[in-house]
């Protein structure tokens, strides 16, 4: 027996990639020759894929709407006799690994070739392991943990240090044995993708993991933060890393195959390009000569300079920063790194960016309370339940009639998008800090389900334990401090939501209610003040009042708030 690896071909003059639109086999099939494997569609055509060889199909590349680019794999064929062999390609570098780090969400890895051959030399050599791409639109990631030290001696498969982005928290491994000569920066340091993390010295020559050169990360950081405020605080970012590290060889750029003048670029990155009125072959492309979408993003940013106003007074030279005054009596220094600063740089960014409004009303739940404790009373082995999930139910009963307090606003595209189903941000407090899990589709769960899939996610967020897909892609968030909520809270956004609700701690005060015969009386009750903070872009006042108005029918009458 021996495997065919079919990788797919140049299928047009300036195509980098396609994207499968549809499979004629599976794994397990058995394939004749010049029968039909799948179809690739780029921009100009659909193209229909054939095997050269007989055999079982072992493996393919992806599923439908998966791209695959020029040269990769995309079937290996199990065939009869002879070795192993595969369509030519160029050898590709050493890749480093990546994978999840212990408590925290997981990075998906891309399946890369090994490299044809070891670096042929001899006596100690140099790896300058880069920081790989740990996911889609991450530009960046901070050092939050160091497993190695300058001296120490590692071996292949071993952990180097956890990165944190803004998606998840990922544990970088190394690709080589050796022991570790130079690293990065300490903890709380952000490396560029694509920049040096480590230098382990090895048995052998030296030779390096491939990694985009300063200027394209530079451009790549600039498409993906367009807020001039956030590209100069990413840029200074990056100038105040210490000094990057070198290979002691240089290693040669990969060769880019010509074209003819055309530009290397996906079908999607080109119908763009043309929508746009831009000529791909002005814009500046990685280093394998691939335009996409971040340089075509860096070439528009760099075409539409900021005029100053006409009017505008020059400006003033920046006043040298006085020094720090010396306090009697200071404590410990805490350097805000990991979760703290992203929490910091979110909150940050959303008051930055969104208007905000918060409005406030009292409900009376006096008879929620009753209906709890009632349930409770009787509730055998199902969960405690809370006041969050009588609340919860309330709100995904009221968004039907307020559909544009469900929503999430791309203030890059403006548009905002409303949603059916309620994805509900919880706001939990752990012992690294604030982070929101989500409560999918809350709409459909009963309020013995919301109480068991709450203490879930608050479990596994204090533990550390909570998926990448728990942590995000929440359209309305809930933030309650229990006992210690207050009078009224004025909560941030949680961007690009546009609305956010706190409900607030429940008092007894005396209040003047009906006495059923025309008249008024004194009676003990229960108070809450409820919040919503609001993107006044999107959300109008009026709106949000009517909605808590509506919301509070339904937690002062809770036969109500349960029938819908």
């Amino acid at each position: 027996m021996g495997t065919f690896t079919f990788r797919l071909p140049d299928i047009g003059e300036g195509i980098a990639e396609a994207e499968i639109v549809a499979w004629h086999v599976k794994v397990g099939d058995r394939i004749e020759e010049d029968s039909p494997i799948a179809d690739m569609m780029t921009d100009k055509a659909t193209v229909e894929m054939e095997s050269p060889v007989t055999g079982v199909v072992r493996e393919v590349a992806g599923e439908v709407g998966d791209t695959v680019a020029i040269g990769s794999p995309l079937v290996v064929i199990e065939t009869e006799g002879g070795e192993a062999y595969a369509e030519p390609a160029p050898a590709a570098e050493p890749e480093p690994k990546a994978k999840p780090a212990v408590n925290s969400a997981p990075a998906r890895a891309e399946p890369v070739e090994a490299p044809s051959a070891a670096p042929a030399a001899s006596g100690k050599g140099r790896f300058v392991f880069r920081l790989p791409d740990i996911g889609e639109g991450i530009a960046e990631a901070e050092i939050v943990a160091w497993h190695v030290q300058v001296g120490d001696r590692i071996e292949e498969d071993s952990p180097i240090a956890d990165m944190m982005t803004d998606k998840a928290t990922v544990e970088m491994e190394s690709p080589v044995t050796g022991v570790v000569r130079e690293i990065a920066g300490e903890v709380g340091a952000t490396v560029a993708i694509g920049s040096p993390l480590v230098v382990i010295e090895t048995e052998g020559g030296s030779y390096e993991a491939p990694g985009p050169d300063a200027e394209d990360v530079r451009e790549r950081i600039a498409a993906e933060t367009p807020d001039a405020e956030d590209v100069e605080r990413a840029a200074s970012r990056l100038e105040n890393e210490s000094a990057p590290l070198r290979p002691s060889k240089p290693v040669p750029p990969p060769v880019v195959r010509s074209t003819g003048g055309k530009a290397l670029a996906s079908p999607a990155v080109r119908a763009r390009a043309r929508s746009l009125g831009v000529d791909l072959a002005a814009v500046t492309g990685g280093l394998d000569g691939v335009v996409r979408h971040e340089h075509l993003d860096a070439h528009l940013l760099a075409q539409k300079p900021v005029a100053p106003a006409k009017d505008a007074p020059a400006a003033k030279p920046e006043a040298k920063r006085a020094p720090e005054q010396q306090i009697d009596g200071a404590g410990e220094q805490i350097k805000v790194i990991g979760l703290r600063r992203r929490i910091a740089e979110n909150m940050a960014a959303s008051k930055r960016h969104i208007p905000h409004f918060t409005y406030v009303d009292e409900c009376d739940v006096t008879e929620l309370e009753r209906w709890r404790g009632e349930f409770n009373d009787q509730r055998g082995d199902k969960p405690k339940l809370t006041l969050l999930p009588f609340l919860i139910t309330a709100i995904c009963r009221t968004l039907p009639e307020f559909p544009m307090i469900n929503a999430r606003y791309d203030e890059e595209a403006n548009v905002v998008t409303r949603y059916d189903s309620v994805h509900l941000g919880m706001a939990a407090q752990t012992p690294a800090g604030l982070m929101v899990p989500v409560i999918r589709n809350a709409q459909n769960l009963t309020l013995w389900a919301l109480a068991a899939e709450i203490a879930r996610l608050a479990e596994a967020a204090r533990e550390g334990t909570a998926k990448s897909e728990e942590l995000s892609g929440s359209t309305l968030t809930v933030t309650s401090l229990g006992p210690l909520g207050g009078i009224a809270t004025t909560p941030v956004i949680n961007r690009p939501e546009v609305a956010i609700i706190g409900p607030n701690k429940i008092v007894e005060r005396p209040v003047y209610v009906s006495d059923g015969q025309g008249g008024e009386r004194i009676e003990k009750r229960k108070l809450m003040n409820v919040s919503i903070s609001c993107d006044h872009r999107v959300v109008d006042g009026w709106d949000a009042a009517s909605f808590i108005q509506a919301l509070k029918r339904r937690i002062e009458a809770p036969l109500m708030m349960l029938a819908g």
